[in-house]
């Protein structure tokens, strides 16, 4: 279901835009696009628990599955340099799909619907709620012990689906095991997550190095 407003816009846009005044109607119809960013990352961010992972699923839905934005394919590589880029998960992947739609403004619209609720309820809290009254209060405490349970789920959901896209097999599956145990181990060294993604990239190149150079051969002997 649209927003009404998007409803509205091209209804304008349909009725008002003619041959003499199409730059006016590109740039309109371009707000239009930015405040839908802005709306559906505000939304994503207001109804999700538990941080960047959490949200990557139903970013996934909404831009992916719902609103055909960018194909799966391009969603899993934006995904990828969210990860490897310093700062929040989530506001990197927002900021990460409004470029590739819209460029700066459009990062820009993604990552404020996307923070704009968080500093709202955080902002609410703050001034109404303390750590005692949430902890002392079976209600809250109840609402929040239930949210975990779904926070799990949320963070399992888009993981699975990113194996399965990078064509995680029995064979491979050996290497995000062993990946995430020698970061969850917290030795030395080894559990710094940034040696895997510098190491992941490495190996990518070396990849696409090796199959262009066998592309090559094989062109060579024909």
């Amino acid at each position: 279901m649209k927003e009404p407003w998007l409803k509205y816009g091209s209804l304008l846009f349909h009725f008002g835009c003619s041959q003499k005044n199409t730059e006016l109607c590109s740039k309109f119809m371009n707000l239009l696009m930015l405040l839908k960013l802005f709306s559906t990352f505000f939304k994503i961010g207001a109804f999700t628990f538990g941080g960047g992972w959490a949200m990557i699923s139903i970013i996934e839905r909404e831009i992916v599955d719902k609103r055909h934005w960018i194909d799966r394919s391009d969603f899993l590589d934006l995904l990828a340099l969210a990860q490897s880029m310093p700062g929040i998960l989530a506001v990197n992947i927002s900021v990460a799909v409004g470029d590739r739609l819209r460029g700066f403004k459009g990062s820009a619209s993604a990552a404020l619907g996307t923070i704009a609720p968080s500093f709202i309820i955080i902002l609410a809290i703050a001034m109404f709620l303390t750590p005692d009254l949430i902890t002392g209060n079976p209600t809250l405490a109840a609402i929040f012990k239930g949210i975990r349970p779904a926070v799990v789920a949320l963070i399992v959901a888009p993981v699975i689906t990113s194996a399965k896209a990078a064509g995680i097999n029995w064979r491979t599956l050996w290497i995000p095991v062993a990946v995430a145990l020698l970061i969850w181990s917290k030795w030395p060294v080894v559990s710094n997550p940034i040696l895997y993604i510098v190491a992941g990239g490495v190996a990518g190149w070396i990849h696409l190095r090796n199959y262009h150079k066998r592309i090559n051969r094989k062109g060579g002997d024909s």
